[in-house]
């Protein structure tokens, strides 16, 4: 984990904090941890999603007609929660507000995701959706790593997926223009791609929109031979 200057003990400091039971951080129930068992229960209910893109579909439904037209890159897709409240509170004081503490409740209820648990399982490792250094350097961490971290353990591999360079800011853009943009972003490092040859990873992320970024990232895992890639978020949009 990178952390910089005086910044990086005030994320030590969330993350210490983040242990200790205080208010939820959704209805201030106290005492608690960052999300009481009560709030997980109103705004995490399982959800019938896509297996292939996780979006939501009718009960019945296995796979929704997108990915039947035009299957994605990836062998599956598995997420916790839609990207609505309080998930999109939680995600910004995450991710933009400095506060790393937030990964092990985000964690916990990815993990506790009806096939989040035999995935896991199943992989040979876990990788995150890497960021390029300059947002790692304003950012001071990468929030799909720390949840990979939480997640997986020793089976989380920080060092194999890299990111090569930046890309202009993806909210708001169209699918098309995504994958433009991302186009050469991902890579796996040159040591480690032998490694890779057959095996089964779940790859990492916090939120997926339209699926660019992780169809990005699992091109790269293909071409250096992974067998099945399981892409995991915490938070789907209705986008797709």
């Amino acid at each position: 984990m990178l952390f910089l200057g005086l910044p990086g003990i005030s994320r030590r400091l969330h993350a210490w904090v983040d242990k200790v039971p205080s208010q939820c951080a959704v209805c201030h129930a106290w005492p608690s941890q960052r999300v009481c068992n009560a709030c997980v229960m109103r705004f995490a209910q399982p959800a019938t999603r896509c297996r292939r893109c996780a979006l939501r579909v009718p009960a019945g439904v296995d796979v929704c007609g997108a990915c039947l037209q035009n299957p994605p890159s990836f062998d599956a897709c598995i997420a916790a929660v839609d990207y609505a409240y309080p998930w999109t509170d939680a995600l910004t004081q995450f991710k933009f507000r400095g506060d790393p503490g937030w990964a092990r409740a985000l964690a916990t209820l990815m993990r506790s995701t009806p096939w989040m648990e035999p995935a896991l399982d199943a992989a040979d490792r876990v990788l995150a959706v890497p960021l390029s250094t300059e947002r790692l350097r304003e950012r001071g961490f990468n929030q799909a790593a720390l949840l990979a971290r939480q997640l997986a353990g020793a089976k989380a591999d920080g060092h194999t997926l890299l990111r090569l360079h930046a890309t202009e800011a993806q909210s708001g853009l169209p699918r098309a223009q995504r994958l433009r943009n991302l186009r050469g972003a991902f890579a796996v490092e040159p040591a480690h791609a032998a490694s890779l040859r057959g095996q089964r990873v779940v790859l990492i992320d916090d939120v997926m929109t339209t699926g660019a970024t992780l169809h990005a990232a699992t091109l790269a895992l293909r071409e250096a031979g992974v067998a099945h890639v399981t892409a995991a978020v915490l938070a789907r949009t209705e986008l797709n």
